[in-house]
């Protein structure tokens, strides 16, 4: 039934066009200094922001299947991403407020986790921040 949920719910926000954040961006770079202890942000040879690789590459998150980047995610999050889930700037600032809860509500699963034990509050502005470095809409 979940999957019938996450699958409908990730069309519905297809359809709804690119929303911005309600974030500010110049804040949520500046927020981001708190992710870069694990995560970087790098489209192809272009170093945008040099940071950790414990976490996945966000370049280019919004818009992208969770779980889907070359990189070793967590069981609950690929089964999100071969669900349906595509990230939404909405839906990046609930994972980020609580990782596991997200993943558990969205996957049905109430043992799922996250490797992600950040909880950012107010992440509005880091979501804006990555939504402003997305690659241009093709």
């Amino acid at each position: 039934m979940k999957k019938v949920t996450l699958a409908t719910a990730a069309l519905v926000m297809s359809f709804a066009g690119t929303a911005i954040a309600e974030g500010d961006p110049a804040k949520g770079e500046k927020d981001f200094k708190k992710c870069r202890a694990c995560h970087m942000i790098v489209n192809g040879d272009e170093v945008i922001v040099k940071g950790g690789r414990t976490g996945p590459n966000l370049y280019g998150l919004v818009g992208r299947a969770a779980g889907s980047e070359d990189f070793k995610y967590g069981a609950s999050i690929v089964a999100a991403g071969e669900a349906g889930l595509v990230w939404t700037e909405e839906l990046l600032v609930a994972y980020i407020a609580d990782p596991r809860a997200f993943l558990r509500e969205n996957t049905g699963d109430s043992k799922a986790k996250s490797k992600m034990t950040f909880k950012l509050k107010n992440a509005d502005d880091v979501v804006a921040y990555l939504a402003s470095l997305a690659p241009p809409a093709e």
